[in-house]
């Protein structure tokens, strides 16, 4: 690896790890390089254009890396659950190829909280053509049901998934025991099966959640 891809590569495992231990807002693109073991303190802004770039950068990492895990899951499968597996588990894979301890799903639960962030997060993700694929596959199988309701539940899927993986994540590296990320993508895959396929109460009344 070249000196300067090193350079990046260490700013970014630096700024994922600050990030996700102390917050976004309140760690400084100085601390950043400084941690990083980079003597120019202008390093985020030499190597990615300042505070955007870096963050953008961050999240174009995490997005390329579940694509790459992804795309053997482009082709929808036989069932609601199926189609689920192949949009949550290539996630489960990535968190399970980083180094331990890693900050990545605390890092992507915080940029989902972030409004400047969470919409680049979403249209990343969602961009990703076996995303693209599986969608339209579960758009049909779930067109019984009032697609206002399972646009709501899909945003709450999201949230559900990021808080479950970013807490999974912080009792391993409090416990010092291996994530069994796998297993954790198994489990949420059978639970937002279910949530998505569940009978509507209120047809046709607006979620709560729909944008």
């Amino acid at each position: 690896m070249a000196r300067s891809d090193a350079a990046r590569v260490a700013l970014l495992d630096t700024a994922e790890r600050l990030f996700a231990e102390h917050g976004i807002a309140q760690v400084s693109d100085r601390r950043v390089a400084e941690v990083a073991g980079n003597t120019n303190h202008s390093a985020v802004r030499y190597y990615f254009g300042g505070r955007d770039g870096l963050l953008r950068a961050l999240i174009d990492r995490h997005v390329r890396e579940v694509g790459e895990r992804g795309a053997r899951w482009a082709e929808p499968s036989d069932s609601v659950l199926g189609d689920i597996r192949g949009l949550v588990l290539p996630s489960m894979e990535v968190l399970a190829a980083l180094p331990r301890p890693s900050w990545r799903a605390r890092f992507i639960a915080l940029a989902l909280q972030d409004p400047a962030l969470r919409d680049l997060v979403r249209e990343a993700l969602a961009g990703l053509p076996a995303t693209v694929a599986l969608r339209r596959s579960l758009k049909g199988r779930l067109a019984h049901l009032d697609q206002g309701v399972v646009a709501g539940r899909s945003t709450m899927i999201a949230f559900v998934v990021t808080t479950a993986t970013a807490e999974i994540e912080a009792r391993a590296e409090r416990d010092g025991a291996a994530p069994r990320w796998i297993e954790a993508g198994d489990f949420l895959s059978d639970a937002i099966s279910g949530m998505l396929s569940a009978p509507v109460t209120r047809p046709g009344a607006p979620s709560p959640l729909s944008r």
